[in-house]
């Protein structure tokens, strides 16, 4: 390994950045793992003309650990999530799922975190319990953390109690639930059944909410509850999902990709299919993505490109699209994605800022195009797991080839 002195502060320059008021200009610069104005003395510059910078996405809801288990497919939609459980059952006997879960958890979680960090997402929402790997210092994503959640109102047992959690979770902190996920007469019920259980606030975010009509949304709207939107698998298990405009014209909307169990493959992929259907625009999904899962789910210092905000952001071409240049592309055509200050995957072109850095790298290629990614998120058994992701020149290596070159043993 080359010992060098890492550099902590780089001055992106000749960047337009991507803010809240529409493109800025000016250079941006990265002080240890946080954002500042302008350019640091002495710092490692990176000459990004004819570039834009953006936020790190959030991604507002995910389920990590399941992100490589087969999805299961339907000649129907199901009527609500309650049946589509019970599908998956059988789904989980198959002999390829339950190879998929044999893999350690923690594994799983890494990967479902590598999704979403190679689609610009740097920090994710996962709703289910917690797990120690979601505490190591090299995790690829940041993780919304001191929360309350339950999984849904009905269905099996699983998480904590509806009631229980809510009122343990302090006030000021999301609470999370799966609800109205349907579009039968029990999923158009939840809402007023949560509300009659004391558990509709501010602080509850709501994940589907299909089965909501028009009524269900006044309640949310009055209360300040959020509602996270999740288009692909809505679409993918019901047939169908909620009708944005309304909450996100409240600011109470932000959007999720779910697993790959039922969702999109990213966050990317979910943006694509909500332009193609015309449903919201570039810029108001990024504001989805961005500012508004940052204000809503209590993520301070995430998704934005203000000084003091963490150094999470996502480097593309300037192509003359304002928010387009990141909403309605596909995750090869991200240039660079910047997690905690430092570069974990970018186009060959940005070695020098690795090497500045002091991160060693692997040759991968995603999606068919070279990139470099962080050694340290590239081991074998990740890669593998990952569709789209390989590294370079594998097709013509064994494992124990890959392996040894990536000095794992």
């Amino acid at each position: 390994m080359t010992m060098r002195a890492p550099s902590v502060h780089a001055t992106l320059a000749h960047a337009v950045s991507m803010t809240p008021a529409g493109p800025a200009r000016g250079p941006l610069s990265i002080d240890g793992d946080r954002l500042a104005a302008g350019s640091i003395p002495r710092a490692f510059t990176v000459d990004l003309r004819g570039h834009m910078l953006f936020p790190g996405l959030v991604n507002a809801h995910d389920h990590l650990h399941v992100n490589a288990v087969p999805p299961l497919v339907s000649s129907a939609p199901f009527a609500n999530s309650y049946a589509w459980i019970e599908a998956f059952q059988e789904h989980f006997l198959a002999p390829d799922v339950v190879a998929a879960l044999q893999r350690p958890k923690g594994l799983r979680m890494r990967h479902g975190a590598l999704k979403n960090l190679l689609a610009g997402t740097t920090c994710v929402v996962h709703h289910d319990p917690w797990h120690q790997t979601l505490d190591t210092a090299d995790f690829p994503v940041a993780l919304l953390r001191d929360f309350g959640w339950s999984y849904a109102l009905g269905g099996p047992s699983y998480g904590p109690p509806v009631q229980a959690s809510f009122q343990a979770t302090p006030p000021e902190r999301p609470w999370i639930i799966h609800l109205a996920e349907g579009t039968d007469a029990t999923a158009a019920a939840e809402l007023s059944a949560l509300d009659a259980m004391g558990c509709l606030a501010a602080n509850s975010v709501l994940v589907h909410g299909v089965g909501m009509d028009d009524a269900d949304i006044g309640r949310v709207i009055a209360c300040g509850a959020t509602v996270v939107w999740c288009p692909g698998s809505n679409r993918a298990l019901l047939g169908r999902s909620l009708d944005p405009r309304r909450l996100y014209e409240a600011g109470r909307l932000v959007l999720g990709s779910d697993s790959r169990l039922s969702g999109e493959r990213d966050l990317l992929e979910e943006m694509r299919g909500v332009l193609a259907r015309g449903e919201l625009d570039a810029a108001g999904l990024l504001r989805l993505a961005t500012g508004d899962a940052s204000r809503l789910l209590k993520l301070h210092g995430h998704g934005s490109v203000a000084a003091g905000s963490w150094a999470n952001l996502v480097i593309v071409e300037d192509r003359g699209r304002g928010a387009g240049n990141l909403a309605g592309i596909s995750r090869h055509e991200i240039r660079a994605v910047v997690r905690n200050g430092m570069p974990r995957i970018a186009d060959t072109d940005f070695a020098a800022w690795f090497e500045a850095a002091g991160i060693d790298t692997v040759a991968v290629t995603l999606d068919g195009r070279a990139k470099l990614l962080d050694k340290r998120l590239a081991t074998p058994a990740l890669i593998a797991m990952e569709p789209g992701l390989q590294f370079k020149g594998a097709s013509r290596m064994h494992l124990h080839e890959t392996s040894f070159a990536m000095g794992v043993h």
